[in-house]
């Protein structure tokens, strides 16, 4: 199996190099609206939303960031096949503009646009953030009423593009490949996630713009997703691409993926991650694999037997959907003209190794997959 990972530097208002209906899933976490860190990034976008923060006119600069944003789902909703599933990590933002403190609700303005496009919401997941603070509340301190809760959470709102779900043909093989284990769509499949660790992401000897503009979603938040969501070959779109945190996760998944990217700069931290990929997708797997047999193990210690085995590997499976399970690691990594190219083969358990243990890799992915 063989996947393709583009990249365009540019503004994703326009996704030209994309035909109509040309993706299946959309995994992406746009900038905050109302987020500090966001301001000058929109404000080159247009003008008028410093204007509206100098002036303390906090909604309207909200929604005039919303209307930058609205741009890119425009676009989503042209690119994406019927069927096909738009997830969007977005938090919410608490500013104090012009002596009001407020919260700005980014995940209902998206929902709210999303749902006149046509899209259908489906339940949403929350993912807990760890904090580093030990104040869980601001505002007053001690002293009731004029406290506030701190925001501890992001929303991963999830969109079907119309009313019916993607079409397969009966027994199509790659859906039954893709499929994930039992134990996992439990945990997955989940609306609340906790235990993700949702850190700014570190990158060694980059600029303060780079370092400043870094705050991209962990891995396992991509990959949940990919796996959730797409079947092998599917293509998986991010239009706010940043370090490539949703390409790294649609190589490791063997699924395509295309990324844009206001700024060239962060490809050069993408080169890096990817020339540890291979450690990484080997790592992932072998993981997934371990805490299976695991779960197996734990189930028959409880006195509960297995009616299936997967057709695959040497162990039970708790549903018939579960046999054909095929999981896949990457061989070859060559860079092509616009990103690269990757070589997969399926996974086999004589591969199996320790995965929190070796290379860069493989220790990364025990921060991420424990």
């Amino acid at each position: 199996m063989e996947t393709a990972h583009d990249v365009f530097i540019g503004n994703s208002n326009s996704l030209s190099e994309i035909d109509d209906d040309g993706v299946e899933l959309v995994v992406t976490s746009p900038p905050y609206p109302m987020i500090e860190m966001w301001d000058g990034l929109f404000a080159s976008l247009n003008s008028d939303i410093d204007t509206a923060l100098d002036e303390g006119e906090g909604r309207k600069a909200f929604e005039l960031m919303h209307e930058e944003l609205n741009k890119t789902w425009d676009e989503v909703n042209r690119v994406l096949v019927d069927g096909g599933i738009a997830c969007i990590n977005i938090g919410d933002a608490t500013r104090k503009v012009d002596d009001s403190f407020r919260v700005y609700q980014n995940h209902a303005h998206i929902t709210e646009y999303f749902d006149n496009l046509g899209f259908e919401p489906l339940p949403d997941i929350l993912w807990r953030k760890p904090t580093n603070s030990a104040a869980k509340f601001m505002g007053s301190g001690m002293m009731p009423p004029n406290a506030y809760a701190t925001l501890e959470h992001e929303y991963l709102l999830i969109f079907r593009n119309g009313k019916q779900s993607r079409k397969f043909p009966s027994g199509n093989d790659v859906r039954y490949e893709s499929a994930y284990f039992w134990e996992e769509r439990n945990e997955w499949f989940s609306d609340v996630w906790e235990g993700i660790k949702g850190t700014f992401q570190e990158i060694e000897n980059a600029d303060k713009e780079l370092r400043d503009r870094s705050a991209a979603y962990p891995l396992e938040v991509p990959y949940r997703l990919i796996n959730m969501y797409s079947v092998y070959g599917d293509t998986v779109l991010d239009p706010f691409w940043g370090t490539g945190t949703t390409s790294l996760a649609s190589m490791i998944a063997g699924r395509n993926s295309v990324g844009y990217e206001i700024q060239e700069k962060f490809t050069e931290v993408f080169d890096a991650e990817v020339s540890e990929v291979k450690d990484l997708a080997h790592a992932t797997v072998s993981k997934r694999i371990q805490r299976h047999e695991e779960f197996v193990e734990q189930r028959l210690e409880d006195g509960k037997d297995f009616k299936y085995d997967a057709e695959n590997y040497d162990f039970p499976v708790t549903t018939k959907q579960e046999k054909p399970l095929q999981l896949y690691t990457i061989d070859g990594v060559e860079q092509t003209e616009t990103g690269y190219s990757i070589t997969h083969s399926a996974y086999n358990e004589s591969d199996s190794i320790n995965p929190d243990s070796g290379t860069q890799g493989q220790a990364t992915l025990g921060s991420q997959f424990q």
